[in-house]
């Protein structure tokens, strides 16, 4: 099977393609509060997603980091403003001390293509 990366930097890909599953590199956002970064960083995936030629509806599982296990609830509204209702993934949340300080949130996804 053939591997594609798309949007290839010195240190990842923002996604690799092998078969029929996308695998997204860990995304964050933009923005002071918890819901501008959910929305900066969900944006990315989506981006990543089409890129990749996969939909949020495709998306078979979802880690969320969260700086502070506190912004559960802020995340959770981000997240379900956003994600496909009818195609749920499956989902794990934790707390973890991410690569920055300004970084409250972390998305990595993994995605079936159309």
């Amino acid at each position: 099977m053939s591997i594609k990366r798309i949007d290839v930097g010195a240190r990842m890909s923002g996604a690799v393609i092998h078969g029929n599953t996308v695998y997204l590199a860990g995304q964050v956002g933009e923005g002071e509060s918890v819901t501008d970064q959910c929305k900066s960083a969900l944006a990315e995936v989506d981006r990543l997603l089409a890129a990749a030629g996969s939909s949020k509806s495709k998306i078979l599982q979802t880690i969320v980091y969260l700086s502070d296990i506190a912004y559960f609830a802020e995340m959770n509204a981000a997240w379900e403003a956003w994600i496909d209702p009818a195609n749920p993934p499956a989902r794990a949340t934790s707390e973890a001390k991410l690569a920055a300080p300004k970084y409250k949130v972390e998305f990595i996804v993994t995605a079936a293509l159309d």
